[in-house]
């Protein structure tokens, strides 16, 4: 099984008449729903309200198989994010998250060790940013890494209007490479928290920290790979009519994960010196995960793909 860490919120999506549409959504919430319709056994940890939303969120959850066996019940509301797109599709978020239930993690609320049944760990996002959950957060995962027992996956997914402090998001996400395995991280995340620097420079740097494999997705452009012992992988983007980019790149995240979990690769990656992965394997896992993100991108809203529509477009 993986176990997805993080916020469960409600998204309002705007259309172009004022009308805001309440939707599941989080982006660790949305990696989980798109493993979870892949054939991968999923849970999530996260706190759900008791409020309205709340029950919205665990009913969506419940209706696409992720089992919510380590989810806390909470007593704060359900945090929102307002979603307006621009004429591209591309969305920008307005989140009210002050008291709300995703940022209030205990130690007391996290299994202690992770049971045998979970073999990686996603997580990500604002439930690492956002304090006083995160730093909870942050100790869990480090010891859970010198364990060496599970997999961790991480997702920076920075929301610089709330992370304004560049260089403070900066220090917190290099600190969490230490304890991260597999990294996938956007251009954009990269072009907030290094202006100016090329994304593989970058990377190169991260592969110093600690992970195995660094993915950087560059939305239109297609994605690439690389680790200390991995050589660079790049991939091209399927050109498909965009309706919206609303989490694209946690059906990306999904599918990279659902894709190493079905060749067995996950426990690869935590082993002291990680074996090098094959190009074509590499190069298949990225261009997979590129055609989820892009049939995602032709629907409204965060709907990633179940496996038989992936299966319909990879040949």
């Amino acid at each position: 099984m993986i176990t997805v860490i993080g916020e469960a919120l409600i998204d309002l999506v705007g259309d172009d008449q004022g009308v805001f549409r309440a939707k599941p959504g989080g982006a660790p919430f949305n990696v989980a729903i798109g493993l979870a319709r892949l054939g991968v056994p999923t849970a999530l940890l996260a706190r759900l309200s008791q409020d309205s939303f709340g029950a919205q969120l665990r009913a969506h959850l419940a209706d696409n198989g992720v089992s919510t066996r380590y989810a806390v019940t909470a007593s704060e509301p359900t945090t929102l994010a307002f979603v307006f797109l621009d004429p591209h599709g591309s969305p920008r978020f307005e989140f009210y998250c002050n008291g709300t239930a995703d940022w209030q993690w205990t130690a007391q609320e996290l299994p202690d060790p992770f049971p045998d049944e979970v073999t990686a760990v996603h997580t990500g996002s604002l439930a690492l940013a956002l304090e006083p959950g995160a730093g909870v957060l942050e100790k869990r995962l480090a010891r859970e890494h010198d364990r060496g027992t599970v997999t961790i996956s991480l997702d920076p997914n920075v929301r610089p209007h709330l992370q304004p402090d560049r260089d403070a998001a900066r220090d917190r996400v290099e600190a969490q490479l230490g304890s991260a395995h597999l990294v996938k991280v956007s251009a954009d995340d990269l072009g907030y928290l290094y202006p100016g620097t090329a994304p593989a420079d970058v990377v190169h740097r991260w592969c110093e920290r600690g992970p195995a494999l660094v993915v950087v997705t560059l939305g239109a452009d297609g994605a690439f790979a690389m680790g200390p012992a991995q050589p660079r992988v790049d991939v091209t983007a399927p050109v498909v009519p965009v309706v919206d980019a609303v989490g694209a790149g946690d059906a990306f995240s999904a599918a990279l994960l659902a894709g190493l979990h079905d060749n067995d690769l996950l426990a690869a990656l935590r082993q002291p010196h990680p074996p090098t992965l094959p190009e074509d394997t590499l190069r298949g896992l990225l261009t997979r995960a590129g055609t989820a993100a892009a049939l995602t991108c032709t629907r409204p809203g965060a709907d990633p793909p179940r496996a038989d529509e992936l299966a319909d477009v990879i040949l």
